[in-house]
Protein backbone atom coordinates (compact mmCIF):
# COMPACT_ATOMS: atom_id res chain seq x y z
CA UNK A 1 0.00 0.00 0.00
CA UNK A 2 3.21 2.50 0.66
CA UNK A 3 5.73 3.01 -1.14
CA UNK A 4 9.13 3.98 -0.18
CA UNK A 5 8.22 7.52 -0.90
CA UNK A 6 5.44 7.50 1.29
CA UNK A 7 7.17 5.94 4.16
CA UNK A 8 10.06 9.38 4.01
CA UNK A 9 6.83 11.59 3.87
CA UNK A 10 5.45 9.55 7.31
CA UNK A 11 8.65 10.09 9.05
CA UNK A 12 9.16 13.91 7.36
CA UNK A 13 5.72 14.26 9.49
CA UNK A 14 6.85 12.28 12.41
CA UNK A 15 3.92 9.65 11.57
CA UNK A 16 4.40 6.37 12.05
CA UNK A 17 3.64 3.86 9.48
CA UNK A 18 1.62 2.02 12.20
CA UNK A 19 -0.68 4.75 13.14
CA UNK A 20 -1.41 5.23 8.81
CA UNK A 21 -2.79 1.71 8.79
CA UNK A 22 -4.55 1.88 11.82
CA UNK A 23 -6.71 5.43 10.63
CA UNK A 24 -6.91 3.20 7.13
CA UNK A 25 -8.66 0.43 8.79
CA UNK A 26 -10.81 2.55 10.33
CA UNK A 27 -11.92 4.03 7.61
CA UNK A 28 -12.75 -0.12 6.25
CA UNK A 29 -14.37 -0.93 9.59
CA UNK A 30 -15.82 2.29 11.01
CA UNK A 31 -16.07 3.90 14.13
CA UNK A 32 -18.53 2.10 17.03
CA UNK A 33 -21.48 3.62 18.33
CA UNK A 34 -21.00 4.66 21.85
CA UNK A 35 -22.96 2.29 24.12
CA UNK A 36 -25.36 5.18 25.99
CA UNK A 37 -27.41 4.13 29.17
CA UNK A 38 -29.52 7.39 29.08
CA UNK A 39 -28.68 11.35 29.26
CA UNK A 40 -27.27 12.85 32.60
CA UNK A 41 -29.63 15.36 33.99
CA UNK A 42 -29.59 17.29 37.37
CA UNK A 43 -29.97 14.51 40.19
CA UNK A 44 -28.27 12.19 38.03
CA UNK A 45 -25.17 12.99 36.81
CA UNK A 46 -25.06 16.85 36.34
CA UNK A 47 -24.76 18.71 39.21
CA UNK A 48 -26.86 21.76 40.32
CA UNK A 49 -24.37 24.72 42.54
CA UNK A 50 -26.50 27.75 43.39
CA UNK A 51 -24.91 30.78 43.97
CA UNK A 52 -24.47 31.30 47.20
CA UNK A 53 -22.25 27.71 47.04
CA UNK A 54 -20.76 28.93 44.06
CA UNK A 55 -19.54 32.10 46.06
CA UNK A 56 -18.18 30.19 49.06
CA UNK A 57 -16.30 27.96 46.36
CA UNK A 58 -14.74 30.94 44.57
CA UNK A 59 -13.59 32.05 47.87
CA UNK A 60 -11.76 28.60 48.78
CA UNK A 61 -10.87 29.07 44.84
CA UNK A 62 -9.04 31.83 45.42
CA UNK A 63 -7.31 31.12 48.61
CA UNK A 64 -5.57 27.68 46.85
CA UNK A 65 -4.77 29.76 44.45
CA UNK A 66 -3.13 32.96 46.75
CA UNK A 67 -1.20 29.80 48.04
CA UNK A 68 0.53 29.52 44.66
CA UNK A 69 -1.32 26.98 42.73
CA UNK A 70 -0.29 26.79 39.33
CA UNK A 71 -3.14 27.50 37.07
CA UNK A 72 -3.11 28.23 32.91
CA UNK A 73 -5.88 28.74 30.42
CA UNK A 74 -6.07 27.05 27.50
CA UNK A 75 -7.37 28.41 24.28
CA UNK A 76 -7.72 26.32 21.11
CA UNK A 77 -8.02 29.37 18.85
CA UNK A 78 -6.57 28.47 15.07
CA UNK A 79 -10.50 28.16 14.07
CA UNK A 80 -10.63 30.44 10.75
CA UNK A 81 -13.81 32.80 10.15
CA UNK A 82 -15.45 31.50 6.97
CA UNK A 83 -18.13 29.57 8.20
CA UNK A 84 -18.53 32.76 10.51
CA UNK A 85 -19.26 34.61 7.64
CA UNK A 86 -20.35 31.89 4.95
CA UNK A 87 -23.75 33.85 4.27
CA UNK A 88 -21.69 37.11 2.86
CA UNK A 89 -19.46 35.20 0.76
CA UNK A 90 -22.38 33.87 -0.91
CA UNK A 91 -24.26 37.37 -1.20
CA UNK A 92 -20.68 38.63 -2.68
CA UNK A 93 -20.20 35.83 -5.40
CA UNK A 94 -23.70 35.64 -5.86
CA UNK A 95 -26.65 37.53 -7.22
CA UNK A 96 -29.35 39.55 -5.13
CA UNK A 97 -31.63 35.92 -4.67
CA UNK A 98 -28.34 35.09 -2.33
CA UNK A 99 -29.25 38.28 -0.57
CA UNK A 100 -30.15 36.09 2.79
CA UNK A 101 -31.80 37.48 6.02
CA UNK A 102 -28.28 37.24 7.96
CA UNK A 103 -27.08 39.77 5.32
CA UNK A 104 -30.05 41.61 5.86
CA UNK A 105 -29.56 42.10 9.73
CA UNK A 106 -26.19 42.82 9.03
CA UNK A 107 -26.48 45.75 7.01
CA UNK A 108 -29.34 46.98 9.37
CA UNK A 109 -27.29 46.54 12.34
CA UNK A 110 -23.58 47.68 10.98
CA UNK A 111 -22.64 50.45 13.35
CA UNK A 112 -23.40 47.95 16.18
CA UNK A 113 -20.35 45.72 15.26
CA UNK A 114 -16.90 46.54 17.10
CA UNK A 115 -15.63 46.36 13.51
CA UNK A 116 -17.68 48.87 12.40
CA UNK A 117 -14.97 52.31 13.16
CA UNK A 118 -12.28 50.11 10.97
CA UNK A 119 -15.02 50.09 7.82
CA UNK A 120 -15.71 53.69 8.01
CA UNK A 121 -12.22 54.70 8.32
CA UNK A 122 -11.91 52.54 5.00
CA UNK A 123 -14.02 54.80 3.23
CA UNK A 124 -15.86 53.90 0.48
CA UNK A 125 -19.73 53.46 -0.85
CA UNK A 126 -21.55 52.42 1.78
CA UNK A 127 -25.03 52.75 -0.03
CA UNK A 128 -24.22 50.02 -1.93
CA UNK A 129 -24.52 46.44 -0.43
CA UNK A 130 -22.53 44.21 -2.05
CA UNK A 131 -19.71 46.58 -1.73
CA UNK A 132 -20.36 47.13 1.72
CA UNK A 133 -20.24 43.28 2.58
CA UNK A 134 -17.48 42.44 0.22
CA UNK A 135 -15.45 44.95 2.24
CA UNK A 136 -15.57 43.18 5.10
CA UNK A 137 -15.25 39.78 4.31
CA UNK A 138 -12.53 40.65 1.86
CA UNK A 139 -9.39 42.91 0.82
CA UNK A 140 -6.50 43.85 3.28
CA UNK A 141 -6.91 46.21 6.25
CA UNK A 142 -2.71 47.18 6.20
CA UNK A 143 -3.57 48.10 2.17
CA UNK A 144 -6.42 49.76 2.37
CA UNK A 145 -8.73 47.23 0.34
CA UNK A 146 -11.07 45.55 2.71
CA UNK A 147 -11.16 44.54 5.98
CA UNK A 148 -10.67 40.87 5.10
CA UNK A 149 -12.45 39.56 8.34
CA UNK A 150 -12.98 36.01 6.14
CA UNK A 151 -9.88 35.23 5.83
CA UNK A 152 -8.44 36.27 9.80
CA UNK A 153 -9.27 33.51 12.86
CA UNK A 154 -11.83 34.12 14.70
CA UNK A 155 -9.64 34.99 17.82
CA UNK A 156 -8.35 38.16 15.72
CA UNK A 157 -11.76 39.44 15.16
CA UNK A 158 -13.15 42.57 16.98
CA UNK A 159 -15.90 41.17 19.12
CA UNK A 160 -16.86 44.24 21.42
CA UNK A 161 -17.09 47.20 21.29
CA UNK A 162 -15.73 49.83 24.36
CA UNK A 163 -15.81 53.66 25.09
CA UNK A 164 -12.03 54.99 23.41
CA UNK A 165 -9.89 56.22 26.49
CA UNK A 166 -9.86 59.62 27.17
CA UNK A 167 -13.25 60.20 25.27
CA UNK A 168 -16.57 61.74 26.38
CA UNK A 169 -19.25 59.05 24.86
CA UNK A 170 -17.57 59.72 21.63
CA UNK A 171 -15.07 57.22 19.41
CA UNK A 172 -15.06 53.37 20.34
CA UNK A 173 -12.11 50.64 20.34
CA UNK A 174 -12.58 47.19 19.51
CA UNK A 175 -11.63 44.07 21.37
CA UNK A 176 -10.75 40.98 19.72
CA UNK A 177 -11.83 37.69 21.12
CA UNK A 178 -8.19 36.90 22.01
CA UNK A 179 -8.42 40.25 24.17
CA UNK A 180 -11.04 39.11 25.89
CA UNK A 181 -9.54 35.97 26.80
CA UNK A 182 -6.88 38.09 28.55
CA UNK A 183 -9.52 39.80 30.05
CA UNK A 184 -10.95 36.86 31.15
CA UNK A 185 -7.44 35.31 32.58
CA UNK A 186 -6.38 38.45 34.72
CA UNK A 187 -9.69 37.84 36.55
CA UNK A 188 -9.27 34.33 37.67
CA UNK A 189 -6.22 33.07 36.97
CA UNK A 190 -2.46 32.61 39.22
CA UNK A 191 0.18 35.46 39.12
CA UNK A 192 1.06 35.57 37.16
CA UNK A 193 -1.88 34.99 34.51
CA UNK A 194 -0.42 32.33 32.13
CA UNK A 195 -2.91 31.46 28.72
CA UNK A 196 -2.04 29.23 26.38
CA UNK A 197 -3.28 29.43 22.63
CA UNK A 198 -3.31 26.97 19.87
CA UNK A 199 -3.41 28.60 16.67
CA UNK A 200 -2.55 28.21 12.38
CA UNK A 201 1.09 28.41 11.85
CA UNK A 202 0.14 31.25 9.16
CA UNK A 203 -1.64 33.27 11.72
CA UNK A 204 0.97 32.47 14.65
CA UNK A 205 2.65 36.26 14.20
CA UNK A 206 -0.69 38.08 13.76
CA UNK A 207 -1.47 36.65 17.06
CA UNK A 208 1.87 37.84 18.14
CA UNK A 209 1.38 41.40 17.29
CA UNK A 210 -1.72 41.99 18.97
CA UNK A 211 -0.70 40.78 21.98
CA UNK A 212 2.32 42.91 22.01
CA UNK A 213 0.03 45.94 21.27
CA UNK A 214 -2.51 45.46 24.30
CA UNK A 215 -0.79 43.21 26.90
CA UNK A 216 1.09 46.55 28.50
CA UNK A 217 -2.38 47.98 29.15
CA UNK A 218 -4.22 45.14 30.35
CA UNK A 219 -1.65 44.48 32.63
CA UNK A 220 -1.50 48.16 33.94
CA UNK A 221 -5.42 47.82 34.35
CA UNK A 222 -5.86 44.48 36.38
CA UNK A 223 -2.91 44.44 38.37
CA UNK A 224 -1.50 41.43 36.92
CA UNK A 225 1.50 40.19 34.62
CA UNK A 226 1.02 37.97 31.48
CA UNK A 227 2.56 35.02 30.49
CA UNK A 228 1.25 34.25 26.82
CA UNK A 229 2.30 31.07 25.01
CA UNK A 230 1.27 29.40 21.86
CA UNK A 231 1.54 26.33 20.03
CA UNK A 232 0.45 25.10 16.80
CA UNK A 233 -1.35 21.66 15.91
CA UNK A 234 1.49 19.01 14.90
CA UNK A 235 1.70 17.45 11.03
CA UNK A 236 2.31 14.57 13.22
CA UNK A 237 -1.57 14.42 14.19
CA UNK A 238 -3.19 14.91 11.08
CA UNK A 239 -4.40 12.47 9.45
CA UNK A 240 -4.88 9.95 6.06
CA UNK A 241 -7.38 10.91 3.35
CA UNK A 242 -8.68 8.04 1.13
CA UNK A 243 -10.46 7.44 -1.47
CA UNK A 244 -14.33 6.35 -1.23
CA UNK A 245 -13.05 2.62 -1.41
CA UNK A 246 -10.80 3.22 1.53
CA UNK A 247 -7.64 3.61 -0.40
CA UNK A 248 -5.00 6.04 0.22
CA UNK A 249 -5.99 9.54 -1.71
CA UNK A 250 -3.09 10.56 -3.72
CA UNK A 251 -2.50 14.39 -5.11
CA UNK A 252 -1.79 14.94 -8.72
CA UNK A 253 2.24 14.44 -7.58
CA UNK A 254 1.52 11.02 -6.30
CA UNK A 255 1.82 12.06 -2.54
CA UNK A 256 -1.02 10.67 0.21
CA UNK A 257 -2.87 13.43 1.20
CA UNK A 258 -3.13 14.28 5.19
CA UNK A 259 -5.71 16.34 6.50
CA UNK A 260 -5.68 18.21 10.02
CA UNK A 261 -6.90 15.69 12.81
CA UNK A 262 -9.52 17.99 14.27
CA UNK A 263 -9.76 19.44 17.77
CA UNK A 264 -8.99 16.37 19.28
CA UNK A 265 -5.40 16.39 18.10
CA UNK A 266 -4.96 19.41 20.49
CA UNK A 267 -4.92 17.03 23.23
CA UNK A 268 -1.38 16.37 22.53
CA UNK A 269 -0.72 20.54 23.12
CA UNK A 270 -2.82 20.12 26.38
CA UNK A 271 -0.55 17.54 27.24
CA UNK A 272 2.47 19.74 27.41
CA UNK A 273 0.95 22.30 29.76
CA UNK A 274 2.77 22.47 32.60
CA UNK A 275 0.07 23.34 35.08
CA UNK A 276 -1.58 22.28 38.14
CA UNK A 277 -5.15 23.30 37.24
CA UNK A 278 -6.03 24.23 33.37
CA UNK A 279 -8.99 26.32 32.11
CA UNK A 280 -10.28 25.08 28.25
CA UNK A 281 -12.73 27.40 26.89
CA UNK A 282 -13.18 28.45 23.12
CA UNK A 283 -11.55 30.79 21.48
CA UNK A 284 -15.74 31.94 20.45
CA UNK A 285 -17.68 32.08 23.79
CA UNK A 286 -16.79 35.70 25.15
CA UNK A 287 -18.94 38.18 26.72
CA UNK A 288 -18.14 41.79 27.17
CA UNK A 289 -17.21 43.48 30.50
CA UNK A 290 -20.19 44.16 32.14
CA UNK A 291 -21.24 40.64 31.87
CA UNK A 292 -18.12 38.54 33.12
CA UNK A 293 -19.68 38.20 36.79
CA UNK A 294 -20.85 35.24 35.78
CA UNK A 295 -18.63 33.71 34.20
CA UNK A 296 -15.62 34.36 36.48
CA UNK A 297 -17.77 33.56 39.49
CA UNK A 298 -18.48 30.21 37.69
CA UNK A 299 -15.25 29.78 37.06
CA UNK A 300 -13.81 29.66 40.14
CA UNK A 301 -16.25 27.44 41.91
CA UNK A 302 -15.81 24.97 38.88
CA UNK A 303 -11.97 25.16 39.87
CA UNK A 304 -12.33 24.61 44.04
CA UNK A 305 -14.78 21.43 43.01
CA UNK A 306 -12.10 19.52 40.76
CA UNK A 307 -9.22 20.83 43.63
CA UNK A 308 -11.53 19.32 46.77
CA UNK A 309 -12.36 16.54 44.48
CA UNK A 310 -8.76 15.91 43.93
CA UNK A 311 -7.59 15.82 47.27
CA UNK A 312 -10.33 13.29 48.34
CA UNK A 313 -8.67 11.43 45.62
CA UNK A 314 -5.02 11.68 47.13
CA UNK A 315 -5.97 11.02 50.68
CA UNK A 316 -7.78 7.39 48.90
CA UNK A 317 -4.85 6.94 46.85
CA UNK A 318 -2.23 7.11 49.90
CA UNK A 319 -4.33 5.35 52.08
CA UNK A 320 -4.58 2.51 49.98
CA UNK A 321 -0.81 2.25 48.83
CA UNK A 322 0.07 2.33 52.79
CA UNK A 323 -2.08 -0.47 53.43
CA UNK A 324 -0.16 -2.32 50.31
CA UNK A 325 -1.79 -5.52 50.70
CA UNK A 326 -3.84 -5.08 53.86
CA UNK A 327 -6.36 -2.65 52.53
CA UNK A 328 -9.48 -3.32 54.76
CA UNK A 329 -13.02 -4.48 53.44
CA UNK A 330 -14.37 -0.76 55.12
CA UNK A 331 -12.08 1.25 53.68
CA UNK A 332 -12.63 -0.44 50.27
CA UNK A 333 -16.32 0.30 50.40
CA UNK A 334 -15.94 3.54 51.35
CA UNK A 335 -13.40 4.41 48.13
CA UNK A 336 -16.39 2.91 46.54
CA UNK A 337 -19.17 4.60 47.27
CA UNK A 338 -16.98 7.70 46.77
CA UNK A 339 -15.54 6.26 43.31
CA UNK A 340 -19.75 5.73 42.12
CA UNK A 341 -21.06 8.73 43.95
CA UNK A 342 -18.70 11.19 44.11
CA UNK A 343 -16.62 10.10 40.71
CA UNK A 344 -19.59 9.15 38.66
CA UNK A 345 -18.24 5.91 37.52
CA UNK A 346 -20.78 2.91 38.06
CA UNK A 347 -19.57 -0.81 38.16
CA UNK A 348 -21.89 -3.24 36.67
CA UNK A 349 -24.74 -4.79 39.23
CA UNK A 350 -23.24 -7.23 41.30
CA UNK A 351 -19.69 -6.67 40.10
CA UNK A 352 -17.15 -7.08 42.72
CA UNK A 353 -14.46 -4.29 42.33
CA UNK A 354 -11.53 -4.68 43.65
CA UNK A 355 -8.58 -2.35 45.59
CA UNK A 356 -7.12 -2.84 41.71
CA UNK A 357 -10.12 -1.62 40.24
CA UNK A 358 -10.85 1.32 42.63
CA UNK A 359 -7.00 2.03 42.44
CA UNK A 360 -7.59 2.88 38.99
CA UNK A 361 -10.53 4.62 38.75
CA UNK A 362 -8.86 6.98 41.16
CA UNK A 363 -5.81 7.68 39.47
CA UNK A 364 -6.92 9.36 36.33
CA UNK A 365 -6.72 13.15 35.31
CA UNK A 366 -10.02 15.11 36.32
CA UNK A 367 -12.15 17.20 34.49
CA UNK A 368 -15.10 19.28 35.72
CA UNK A 369 -17.15 20.48 33.06
CA UNK A 370 -19.89 23.40 33.06
CA UNK A 371 -23.03 22.84 31.80
CA UNK A 372 -25.33 25.23 30.47
CA UNK A 373 -29.29 23.87 29.39
CA UNK A 374 -29.67 23.48 25.91
CA UNK A 375 -32.03 26.60 24.30
CA UNK A 376 -31.98 24.93 20.99
CA UNK A 377 -28.25 25.42 19.76
CA UNK A 378 -26.63 22.34 17.93
CA UNK A 379 -24.03 19.80 19.45
CA UNK A 380 -23.52 16.81 21.40
CA UNK A 381 -24.51 16.64 25.46
CA UNK A 382 -23.95 15.00 28.07
CA UNK A 383 -24.31 11.17 28.80
CA UNK A 384 -23.84 8.05 31.23
CA UNK A 385 -22.16 5.19 28.74
CA UNK A 386 -20.32 2.37 29.09
CA UNK A 387 -16.44 2.73 29.47
CA UNK A 388 -14.20 1.85 26.47
CA UNK A 389 -11.23 1.48 29.16
CA UNK A 390 -11.41 -0.68 32.50
CA UNK A 391 -14.05 -2.64 33.97
CA UNK A 392 -16.20 -4.20 31.28
CA UNK A 393 -19.61 -2.71 31.29
CA UNK A 394 -19.33 0.09 33.66
CA UNK A 395 -20.82 3.23 33.42
CA UNK A 396 -19.32 6.80 33.45
CA UNK A 397 -20.03 10.33 32.55
CA UNK A 398 -19.13 11.45 28.67
CA UNK A 399 -19.91 13.83 26.21
CA UNK A 400 -21.07 12.68 22.96
CA UNK A 401 -21.96 14.34 19.80
CA UNK A 402 -25.14 12.91 17.55
CA UNK A 403 -23.07 11.24 15.52
CA UNK A 404 -21.62 8.97 18.09
CA UNK A 405 -25.14 7.79 19.06
CA UNK A 406 -26.72 4.62 16.94
CA UNK A 407 -29.35 6.46 14.98
CA UNK A 408 -31.92 3.52 16.10
CA UNK A 409 -31.94 5.33 19.66
CA UNK A 410 -30.35 9.12 18.60
CA UNK A 411 -33.96 10.78 18.90
CA UNK A 412 -34.86 9.06 22.49
CA UNK A 413 -31.46 9.31 24.05
CA UNK A 414 -31.26 13.07 22.63
CA UNK A 415 -34.44 13.80 23.67
CA UNK A 416 -34.29 13.16 27.10
CA UNK A 417 -31.20 15.19 27.20
CA UNK A 418 -31.84 18.61 28.79
CA UNK A 419 -28.08 20.67 28.46
CA UNK A 420 -25.82 20.90 25.97
CA UNK A 421 -21.75 20.36 25.28
CA UNK A 422 -19.61 21.85 28.05
CA UNK A 423 -18.92 25.58 27.92
CA UNK A 424 -15.89 25.33 30.22
CA UNK A 425 -13.40 22.75 31.63
CA UNK A 426 -11.15 22.61 34.34
CA UNK A 427 -8.82 20.08 34.39
CA UNK A 428 -6.54 18.66 37.52
CA UNK A 429 -3.84 16.43 35.32
CA UNK A 430 -1.46 15.53 38.18
CA UNK A 431 -1.46 12.64 39.73
CA UNK A 432 -0.93 12.08 43.60
CA UNK A 433 2.87 12.22 43.31
CA UNK A 434 2.55 15.31 41.48
CA UNK A 435 3.81 13.93 38.01
CA UNK A 436 2.25 15.00 35.23
CA UNK A 437 -0.57 12.33 33.60
CA UNK A 438 -0.04 11.07 30.46
CA UNK A 439 -2.61 12.04 28.66
CA UNK A 440 -2.25 9.99 25.78
CA UNK A 441 -3.09 6.70 27.83
CA UNK A 442 -6.53 8.13 28.33
CA UNK A 443 -7.44 8.37 24.66
CA UNK A 444 -10.26 6.05 23.61
CA UNK A 445 -9.13 5.86 20.10
CA UNK A 446 -12.61 4.36 19.03
CA UNK A 447 -14.39 7.53 19.19
CA UNK A 448 -13.15 9.04 15.74
CA UNK A 449 -15.44 10.57 12.86
CA UNK A 450 -15.18 10.12 9.72
CA UNK A 451 -17.09 12.41 6.77
CA UNK A 452 -16.92 13.06 2.68
CA UNK A 453 -14.98 15.90 1.77
CA UNK A 454 -13.93 16.69 -1.55
CA UNK A 455 -10.32 18.22 -2.72
CA UNK A 456 -9.54 19.42 -6.57
CA UNK A 457 -13.19 18.45 -7.87
CA UNK A 458 -12.66 14.46 -6.42
CA UNK A 459 -14.63 12.72 -3.39
CA UNK A 460 -12.49 11.68 -0.38
CA UNK A 461 -13.27 10.47 3.26
CA UNK A 462 -11.38 13.10 5.97
CA UNK A 463 -11.22 11.35 9.43
CA UNK A 464 -11.08 13.11 12.61
CA UNK A 465 -9.27 12.15 15.94
CA UNK A 466 -11.82 11.94 19.31
CA UNK A 467 -12.92 15.04 19.69
CA UNK A 468 -10.62 16.77 22.53
CA UNK A 469 -13.82 16.73 25.05
CA UNK A 470 -15.27 13.40 23.84
CA UNK A 471 -12.89 10.56 22.94
CA UNK A 472 -9.74 12.22 23.88
CA UNK A 473 -11.10 12.59 27.70
CA UNK A 474 -13.18 9.40 27.35
CA UNK A 475 -11.16 8.13 30.46
CA UNK A 476 -11.05 10.62 32.55
CA UNK A 477 -12.88 11.18 35.66
CA UNK A 478 -15.93 13.44 34.58
CA UNK A 479 -17.93 15.60 36.54
CA UNK A 480 -20.73 17.41 35.06
CA UNK A 481 -21.76 20.96 36.85
CA UNK A 482 -24.98 23.36 36.11
CA UNK A 483 -23.60 26.58 35.47
CA UNK A 484 -26.13 29.96 34.07
CA UNK A 485 -26.98 30.15 30.71
CA UNK A 486 -25.46 33.69 31.16
CA UNK A 487 -22.12 32.21 30.84
CA UNK A 488 -22.57 31.21 26.84
CA UNK A 489 -22.42 33.29 24.48
CA UNK A 490 -20.56 31.27 21.69
CA UNK A 491 -19.72 33.16 18.20
CA UNK A 492 -20.72 30.65 15.29
CA UNK A 493 -21.89 33.24 12.84
CA UNK A 494 -21.69 37.19 12.03
CA UNK A 495 -25.02 37.95 12.92
CA UNK A 496 -24.32 36.47 16.48
CA UNK A 497 -22.26 39.25 17.58
CA UNK A 498 -25.57 41.23 17.00
CA UNK A 499 -27.03 39.65 20.38
CA UNK A 500 -27.38 40.95 23.59
CA UNK A 501 -24.75 39.34 25.48
CA UNK A 502 -22.31 40.98 22.36
CA UNK A 503 -23.33 44.29 23.18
Amino acid sequence: MFTEQDLARFAARGIDRERVEEQVMNFRTGFPYLKIDRAAVVGDGIVRVDREKAQELAATYGRVVAEGLAVEKFVPASGAASRMFKELYEFVEGGDEAKSDAVERVLAGLERFAFYEDLVRLGGDRRDPKAVIAAIVEGDLAAGTGLGLGKRPKGLIKFHAYPSAGTEGEGTCGRTAMEEHLVEVALYGGKPARIHFTVSPEHMEDFKGRAAECVEALAAKYGVEYEISYSVQEPATDTVAVNPDNTPFRTEDGAILFRPGGHGALIENLGRIDADLIFIKTVDNVVPDHLKGDTVLYKKALGAVALELQQQIFSYLKRIDGAGAAVSAELAEEVRRFVEEKLCYRFPEGYVATVADLRRVLDRPVRVCGMVRNEGEPGGGPFWAETSMGVPGAVSLQIAESSQIDPDHRGRLMGGGTHFNPVDLVCAVRDFRGRKFDLARFVDRKTGFISEKSKDGRSLKAQELPGLWNGAMADWTTVFVEVPISTFAPVKTVVDLLREQHQ
